[in-house]
């Protein structure tokens, strides 16, 4: 596991404030594409493709896991099932 993890502002879970702000934004419901992607440039200062570059890791990380079981988890089957449709 290669997760670019930063150590500032590490809360109780050993998550940074970032990688819980990506959970946070990975766990809201969004009319669209776009308002979601408007809210990942505002809220977390990075691109989309970042964003799922660094969502992508924390899905394989057992602190998110820990942290947000319930996102993580439906987040971990969307993309196994995208793996099998190939």
């Amino acid at each position: 596991m290669t997760s670019e993890h930063h150590d500032d502002g590490d809360g109780a879970d050993g998550l940074s404030e970032r990688d819980r702000a990506v959970l946070a934004v990975a766990r809201a419901a969004w009319p669209g594409a776009g308002a979601k992607e408007r809210a990942i440039r505002e809220r977390l200062g990075i691109s989309p493709t970042r964003y799922y570059q660094l969502l992508n890791a924390l899905l394989d990380d057992p602190r998110a896991l820990a942290h947000d079981p319930v996102t993580v988890n439906r987040l971990r089957r969307l993309r196994e099932s995208r793996r099998e449709r190939g």
